[in-house]
Order: structure tokens, then sequence, then C-alpha cells
């Protein structure tokens, strides 16, 4: 069978675009957006949508290697969620108290193993004055994401 590669589908950009902006205009308070939040949700839904055609046309091209999509999504994801954590961390050092940057510290374990989602439900209330103040909370949805990754292709 031959192997079809999926096609661009500038229609699903347009509502990342649209989902991205809604989430950023959210967290900026804009009062005209008060449900920009559902972002989050529109993204998981392209998300979800997209690995799944990739995994559904890998399988019916007879190529689908469990080892070959986490590869994919290892390359894809690693190196710039580390370069964001490194950075964070690095200006986190200048702006920080030693309680807050104790906290960052703590929290960087839980990213990199992509539980912070659970971290974060556990010790911290995200709709917070101070909680929005912890420069990685929105690591959460990539959490998700990467577990949705973890798991569904099994």
């Amino acid at each position: 069978m031959k192997n079809k590669k999926l096609e661009y589908r500038p229609d699903i950009d347009g509502l990342r675009a649209i989902s991205v902006i809604a989430v950023i205009l959210f967290h900026f308070d804009i009062v005209y957006l008060p449900g920009g939040f559902l972002g989050v949700d529109i993204f998981f839904v392209i998300s979800g949508y997209l690995i799944s055609s990739i995994i559904i046309k890998e399988f019916e091209n007879k190529n689908f290697l469990l080892t070959n999509f986490y590869n994919r999504r290892i390359r894809r994801i690693i190196p710039v969620l580390l370069l964001v954590i490194l950075i964070t961390n690095f200006i986190s050092l200048f702006f920080l108290f030693p309680e807050e940057l104790s906290n960052l510290f703590k929290t960087n374990i839980s990213i990199i193993f992509f539980y912070s989602n659970f971290y974060f439900w556990k010790n911290t209330d995200y709709f917070n004055d101070i909680t929005s103040q912890s420069p990685l909370l929105h690591t959460w949805s990539l959490s998700v994401e990467e577990q949705f990754y973890i798991f569904f292709p099994l």
C-alpha cells in the first residue's frame, strides 16, 4: 500500500490560532472574552484528532510502530520544553523570592515527567492570584496532552 501523508489543513491551523488567542486574551483578563479558557479544550480536541489521524493512517499503511510514534513525540516536545524550563528558571533567579524559587524547582520534576497537572491540582488553586505568578503553571495542559500520547496509542 502506498504511504500517504496527512494533508495540510489550514482550517485546523486557523482553529489553533483562534484557540491560542482566546487563551492569551483570557489570561490578560480581557472582559470581552470571559470564556477564553475554552481555547484549551479546543486545542485538546484538535490534538486528539490529529494524533488519531496519524495513528489510523499508519495502521492503514501497515507501518505503525509505537517506538516511532513516541520518538516523534519526544523529538517534537522535549527539546523545546527543556529550553523553556531552563530559560524560565534562569530568569526566575532574578525575580522570585527564595520560597517561590524553591516551589518552582519542585515543579520542574513534575513538568519533566508530565504529571504537573496532578502536581498543580494537589498543590495550588489555579485561579488564585498568587498561583498566577507561577511561571510554569500552564504546563498542566502539556502534561494532559502527553498523558494522552502515552496511553492512547497503547
